[in-house]
């Protein structure tokens, strides 16, 4: 029984004690679970099987909640980086080879780059094997991302301020107190032409680099005065050539004052001299740049008063750039233009930034001369309004031209005028003289109607030359120089000149005896004649205006103005007016294209230089005699034609007069005009030939599509409606190439001609034509 008593004392102390370790073990695995947890750093025990073990709540909230082995976490996270991902299965392995491991590794930053720099996060991972527990590993990892940012910062800033150093415009160079440099920037060694390597490993000290030393100067010194701590020295680079610097010295020493150390910065005076006389230069070249400027330009106030002004401005105002100075610009244009300049110089004017429209004035001279104004604000530093910088372009010249322009505008509308009138008269004058052959062919001299008969046709042929006139004023006959006498050209165009010169002005005309034949065009002649009577018409006021040829023999050689007149036998026209002369100033001038002293608008200018350009073209030379208040004569000298030429072109008129126009061959005649059309096939058929006719080039297409026989001549008009005359002639080409062709036009030939693209066997008869014009013309042709 006591046996008994004793075994469950045992037990119940035995309980006691057990129930007491247990709370004892419990209260020490809370204590450890309480400090685990207030480990701020996220922390795992993982077991060799790879589980977790133990874990503290820091590494859930770090990973989102989730207690998985750190190693694989962050595997998760870098598995597109190769090299941190190593690192990570590098540091596992040496765990469990009971070795510490542990780095810095990048992953992806939470939530993408955005805040991130660079975009990634930096962990600090390590691994600790637990002693005494094989396998088991206490895993530690923490966000160092912020500490990796302050370094990156911090080593940016620092290769920043190194570069700064580096490439500073000044030098620095610290030196022991054996002259060693211990640091040299880039910008110092540049300017000696020695490596940075040279200088910091002792090879080069500091007085090999200074040119000019007294004796017994102590090393670091580069002055040679003792105490000095700034001045200029001379240094030299490595090639031995010396430039002057200034450099300011710290020295550093101990306690006991012995020299540790020198820092010195180096300033290249040579560099800045070049950079002053440069700028001074620059300066310079402004100036002139400004004084030498071939516009205009004028330094304003905002009160409109010249501050500055150029060459140029003085010119344009014809007064010196000192007497300009505090004049009113408002002074020195035009009235009627001031209100205008003042609303570009208004304070307002410009302020918004656009650019201010140029301004056109007038200045206050005789002169009338005509400025391009550009106006620009200028503002200082808080955009206050300073003034104006004024730009003056003389735009006079430019304003003649746009009249001139404007003015040949005009003549070139009457010009075209003209041909198209000149053009339908040559189709009527055709008709008639056409139709006037024929009556003469049937009315024979002796028979009452003869002299009717030519009357219409000499007065046809008066209308022609008229016509012909016409056309040399619009410019658009075709040039033909040949044999010409002036007695009989003169009598064709008194009528015309009676009529241009007015009732008030009286005509005389004399004629020289015997004149010698000149080779000309005779419509640019007939424009000449013209021409000049106008100009002598403009220069009175009623009076007489004498028109006089004759033979002149000049035995020496006559000198003008540029050039000289050689000897020889010339025709020569007078044309002298009773006007008010030409003033002495303007003779050298007048031939001048667009120099005119009438008023604007009632002269083009080009009058006396087309008469200088035609008598130039023709080998010819003109002269001019004026007397201001008598009237002046200009004398045109006109070289005759060789005899030998002369006798030659009378007898090849000849023979051409007596000829046999007669011929056989069918032609196509196309004509839209009907009496053209209709004399030309009467006058043709007569002559011998087989002539069909067609009104239009469509007609005319559709007869060489039935006629089988061939065609021997293609004689059309050039002007058409729809398919005109060339048109046709390559439409026809395409299947008759080797046709022979004569364009018949009241336009001149060269108008047509560039759009033939020098087609061969093309042949040209200018209307109005006789019918003896037209026989022989195609006779010609199809002789060929």
């Amino acid at each position: 029984m006591q046996s008994l008593l004793v075994f469950i004392g045992a037990g119940i102390l035995g309980l006691a004690i057990g129930a007491a370790g247990a709370w004892l073990l419990l209260r020490r695995r809370n204590l450890c679970a309480a400090v685990f947890a207030a480990v701020p750093k996220p922390w795992q025990v993982v077991s060799p099987s790879g589980r977790t073990v133990l874990s503290n709540p820091s590494l859930q909230a770090f990973f989102g909640g989730v207690d998985r082995p750190i190693p694989e976490l962050l595997l998760e996270q870098v598995q597109d980086d190769d090299e941190a991902r190593r690192t990570i299965e590098q540091i596992a392995q040496q765990a469990k080879r009971g070795l510490l491991g542990q780095a810095e590794v990048r992953v992806p930053a939470a939530g993408g780059p955005a805040g991130r720099r660079g975009g990634y996060d930096w962990r600090f991972v390590a691994a600790y094997p637990l002693p005494g527990h094989p396998g088991y590993v206490y895993w530690v990892v923490d966000d160092i991302t912020p500490r990796r940012q302050m370094e990156q910062i911090m080593r940016e800033e620092q290769e920043r301020f190194v570069d700064l150093l580096e490439n500073a415009p000044v030098g620095f160079y610290s030196a022991d107190a054996e002259g060693r440099f211990l640091f040299a920037n880039h910008t110092l060694c540049e300017w000696l032409g020695l490596a940075q390597n040279d200088l910091e490993l002792g090879r080069v000290r500091l007085h090999d680099v200074v040119a000019v030393l007294p004796e017994g100067t102590a090393p670091h010194d580069p002055f040679g005065l003792p105490g000095a701590s700034q001045g200029e020295v001379l240094l030299k680079d490595s090639d031995g050539e010396t430039f002057r610097a200034s450099i300011r010295q710290d020295v550093v020493t101990d306690e006991s004052g012995k020299v540790l150390r020198t820092r010195s910065v180096v300033r290249d005076l040579s560099r800045e001299m070049a950079m002053a006389a440069a700028l001074e230069e620059s300066e310079h070249r402004f100036e002139q740049l400004f004084a030498k400027a071939p516009a205009g330009i004028a330094l304003i106030n905002p009160a409109g008063a010249i501050q500055e002004c150029n060459d140029a401005f003085s010119r344009l105002i014809g007064r010196a750039p000192q007497a300009l100075r505090s004049v009113s610009l408002f002074d020195l244009v035009a009235k009627a233009d001031v209100e205008a300049l003042k609303g570009a110089l208004a304070p307002a004017a410009g302020k918004t930034g656009t650019k201010a429209p140029p301004l056109e004035v007038r200045l206050a001279r005789e002169e009338g001369t005509v400025c391009t104004l550009f106006v620009n604000r200028t503002e200082g530093s808080d955009g206050a309004l300073t003034g104006f910088v004024v730009h003056f372009i003389d735009s006079t010249e430019q304003k003649n031209l746009e009249r001139q322009f404007a003015q040949s505008q005009k003549m070139q509308a009457v010009g075209q005028l003209a041909g198209g009138i000149a053009h339908d008269f040559n189709n009527l004058l055709t008709a008639m003289i056409g139709f006037s052959d024929l009556l003469l062919l049937r009315h024979r001299p002796g028979d009452q109607s003869f002299a009717d008969i030519m009357q219409v046709k000499q007065n046809a042929n008066r209308a022609a030359n008229l016509v012909r006139q016409l056309l040399a004023f619009s410019r658009q006959q075709t040039l033909q120089p040949r044999l010409l006498n002036l007695t009989d050209i003169l009598a064709e165009l008194s009528h015309l000149l009676r009529r241009l010169i007015g009732e008030n002005i009286e005509l005389k005309m004399s004629h020289g005896r015997d004149l010698g034949m000149i080779k000309a065009d005779q419509g640019q002649l007939e424009q000449v004649i013209i021409n000049l009577a106008v100009n002598a018409r403009d220069a009175m006021e009623g009076g007489v205006l004498t028109i006089r040829t004759g033979n002149q023999k000049v035995e020496r050689r006559r000198k003008l103005k540029d050039e000289s007149m050689p000897p020889g036998n010339y025709t020569v026209i007078e044309v002298q007016d009773t006007g008010c002369g030409i003033p002495p100033e303007n003779l050298d001038r007048i031939f001048d294209p667009f120099f005119s002293t009438k008023e604007v608008g009632a002269g083009t200018g080009l009058g006396l230089s087309t008469v200088y350009g035609i008598v130039k073209q023709t080998g010819g030379y003109v002269f001019v005699d004026s007397t201001p208040g008598e009237g002046t004569t200009f004398a045109i000298y006109l070289p005759q034609a060789a005899e030998q030429e002369v006798a030659t072109t009378l007898q090849e008129a000849d023979v051409q007069d007596r000829r046999d126009l007669t011929g056989a061959g069918t032609l196509l005649l196309v004509e839209d005009e009907d009496a053209v059309r209709a004399f030309s096939a009467r006058a043709l058929r007569n002559k011998g030939y087989i002539v069909l006719e067609a009104n239009s080039g469509e007609t005319a297409l559709q007869i060489l599509e039935r006629q089988e026989a061939p065609i021997d001549l293609l004689v059309t008009d050039v002007v058409m409606p729809r398919l005109d005359g060339p048109s046709l002639v390559r439409e026809v080409r395409r299947t008759r190439p080797d046709l022979k062709v004569i364009f018949i036009s009241g336009y001149a030939e060269d108008s047509f001609r560039k759009r033939l693209d020098e087609e061969v066997g093309i042949h040209f008869l200018a209307k109005p034509f006789s019918l003896k014009q037209l026989a022989g013309k195609v006779k010609e042709v199809l002789g060929d």
